[in-house]
């Protein structure tokens, strides 16, 4: 039995919707920084998850984050970069 279960487990990071988890939490917590900050979303995607009702900013570079907020925005990018991650 423990064999199956190691087996089963080796598995996992090849199924599509599992592997894609990781990086939809990414882009969530990515975009929750710049949607708190007042940015525009031009997706479809982002406008479902966050919507334009206070936002402030059409293009991101206009959107003012702080130190703390562009530190956890590029360390966000970094591990999506290390996790296959595309927009």
């Amino acid at each position: 039995m423990r064999p199956l279960v190691i087996l089963c487990l080796a598995l996992l990071p090849a199924s599509p919707a599992l592997a894609a988890f990781p990086c939809d939490e990414l882009w969530g917590e990515r975009n929750a920084v710049y949607a708190e900050a007042g940015y525009c979303f031009k997706t479809p995607r982002g406008i479902a998850a966050f919507g334009n009702e206070k936002c402030r900013f059409s293009d991101i570079r206009d959107v003012p984050l702080s130190a703390r907020d562009r530190a956890k925005v590029a360390e966000i990018v970094r591990d999506e970069a290390r996790s296959g991650c595309r927009d």
